[in-house]
């Protein structure tokens, strides 16, 4: 996790010290009678995450804003489930502590689960040595990002207790009509290059299609590195998405910004893709790890581009409305337009096997 900073407007008051630690102690986790203390690390769209200290015990808060959106503390027992799930596999991620769904404790449900002592490649004003100026080192934090959702997809989600999380019969056949019914509730505007992305995967459809659990949010926004080299990453995080689908769309979120072989890598996406492996390089990783086939990664970056640009929409919808007081929503407008418009365009050009 990034260094605490005090809380700010927006969060002050968010984790009351006496209330937590009272559903603490009931919980019979560590530090039971010690003084608890709470810092905001970071917030995001739709979570903030605090550092909560209890004697020689740390651990990271994670609960909705404090306007808490329609549907998010049932996502954070989501989470929650899925990350309980992973405990014991080689699937890197912050071990679950415990969960709260009585939302009179802190306003909300919230959880707590490991502090992670690492770093994330977008939220530091510089990348931590080696990697700001050894580009040798940066391919291993490519292939780290990769490995690590080829071990997940190998997870057997239904040993795990993970049944009922998603649907996954009938994934592909669903996802259009879903995610356009999801924008149909807060449309505000017309958003060129959906509709055409949208009838292009309607009629091309994987071949074949393995289930398994997949993050939904995957890139290098949501992963904490290890400090030093070699790169070694310690934990998927931010699994607000999460469910039991197809995979194959977590890999896509990965690529569909990765610059192709030949362009300028220095400022081409929001991180500095110098030094870093081709992507054809990363797609033979992940399929020898996976052992899926990666033939038709652009149905999956199509797909991947639409369902984000509706995603983001509806957070800007949000904004927009003064439904959310996070400012970073108020850049999500133009990344909108960029990813419906990119996802046309790859639906009219791309020639699948």
């Amino acid at each position: 996790m990034t260094d605490a900073t005090p809380d700010d407007e927006r969060t002050e008051g968010l984790v009351d010290p006496v209330a937590l630690g009272r559903w603490m102690d009931e919980e019979g986790l560590p530090g039971t009678g010690e003084p608890l203390s709470s810092r905001f690390i970071s917030g995001g769209a739709s979570n903030e995450i605090f550092e909560v200290r209890r004697g020689d015990h740390r651990w990271a808060l994670r609960r909705p804003p404090r306007v808490v959106p329609k549907g998010r503390n049932e996502t954070m027992l989501r989470e929650y489930r899925i990350i309980e799930a992973l405990t014991d596999t080689d699937v890197p991620h912050c071990r679950a502590w415990g969960v709260c769904e009585d939302t009179t404790v802190l306003g909300s449900t919230f959880y707590l689960m490991e502090f992670i002592d690492g770093w994330s490649p977008i939220s530091e004003p510089d990348w931590p040595e080696p990697f700001l100026s050894d580009l040798d080192a940066r391919p291993g934090l490519a292939f780290e990002l990769v490995d690590a959702i080829a071990r997940l997809s190998r997870v057997d989600w239904s040993a795990r207790g993970l049944d009922g999380l998603g649907r996954p019969d009938g994934f592909h056949e669903r996802q259009v009509d879903r995610w356009l019914a999801h924008l149909d509730a807060f449309k505000f505007r017309d958003i060129p290059g959906l509709d055409e992305a949208a009838r292009w995967l309607r009629d091309r459809r994987p071949r074949s299609y393995e289930p398994g659990i997949m993050h939904g949010d995957y890139q290098f926004a949501n992963v904490m590195f290890h400090h030093g080299g070699p790169a070694r990453m310690a934990a998927i995080v931010d699994w607000e998405m999460g469910t039991v689908g197809d995979p194959l769309l977590d890999l896509a979120w990965v690529v569909m910004g990765w610059p192709d072989e030949g362009e300028d890598r220095t400022g081409s996406g929001y991180v500095d893709y110098e030094g870093m492996p081709n992507k054809a390089d990363l797609l033979e990783r992940y399929s020898s790890i996976s052992g899926r086939d990666v033939d038709e990664i652009d149905y999956y970056v199509i797909l991947a581009r639409f369902k984000m640009a509706i995603v983001l929409e509806g957070g800007y919808a949000r904004y927009v409305r003064g439904g959310a007081d996070n400012p970073k929503m108020a850049s999500f407008g133009d990344v909108v337009l960029g990813m419906a418009r990119n996802a046309a365009e790859l639906a009219a050009t791309t020639r699948l096997p």
